[in-house]
């Protein structure tokens, strides 16, 4: 995939030939001379990363380092001539993730691009969840891992604990016979499970999920049928 870099620099040398540089590198460059037009295309295409240049003709760059953090996340290198530690304090505290004074060489340049999209790349991905959910109040299943969370923590099932549950979120709202869970859980015929499997299970399942086991909102029971599992109770 060919990532898109803008560049905000309004020393028109130094622009071409950073952008020169980065198109042979298999970048995708969009080059603009002052805040006003780079605002106009962070709207218009997707950004993967931000070369900022501080001293703009229609404004302090520092000031359109932290109106783009606003909004975004991406990557953004200030290329200044300050050099003092405090303007690069000031650059990191305005959102900035790195800070290159001039002159530099275009290969550090690069190393540093390199550096930081593949760090974005990993923070995307890690952020990113595939996994299939199933989700009741403050009760979350995860299909793919077998993860149980309860307020968003952790916590530890039996096989057959995690076999019950699945079924009930699966089948929110809907009244469970007995035999239905046997035959899902349990022998198709429930030739060899004794009568009290079932209803310690779900005791069990309670005490680990419920506030008050005794008095259950979510796993309730439906009497002389089966179970019901209340939909975001």
């Amino acid at each position: 995939m060919q990532e898109t870099i803008m560049l905000v620099e309004d020393d028109e040398g130094l622009n071409r030939g950073i952008c020169f540089a980065l198109k042979k590198d298999g970048y995708q460059v969009l080059s603009s001379s002052s805040i006003q037009n780079a605002s106009r295309l962070m709207k218009e295409n997707k950004v993967d990363l931000v070369l900022l240049d501080l001293n703009l003709p229609d404004g302090d760059g520092l000031d359109f380092c932290n109106e783009i953090r606003q909004t975004s996340q991406i990557p953004i290198i200030i290329l200044s001539a300050r050099d003092l530690e405090t303007d690069e304090i000031i650059g990191f505290e305005m959102g900035a993730d790195d800070y290159i004074v001039k002159p530099f060489s275009l290969s550090v340049l690069k190393v540093r691009i390199s550096a930081m999209l593949r760090r974005s790349f990993r923070i995307e991905n890690d952020t990113k969840d595939d996994r299939e959910w199933l989700e009741s109040g403050n009760i979350r299943l995860c299909k793919d891992t077998m993860q149980v969370l309860l307020n968003n923590e952790e916590i530890e099932l039996s096989n057959t604990e995690y076999k019950l549950l699945k079924l009930f979120l699966e089948n929110q709202g809907k009244v469970l016979l007995k035999e239905q869970i046997l035959d899902a859980i349990w022998d198709k015929d429930a030739n060899f499970v004794d009568e009290n499997t079932l209803p310690v299970n779900i005791r069990r399942l309670r005490l680990k999920l419920e506030e008050k086991p005794s008095d259950p909102v979510f796993l309730q029971t439906v009497h002389g049928m089966g179970y019901i599992w209340r939909e975001g109770a």
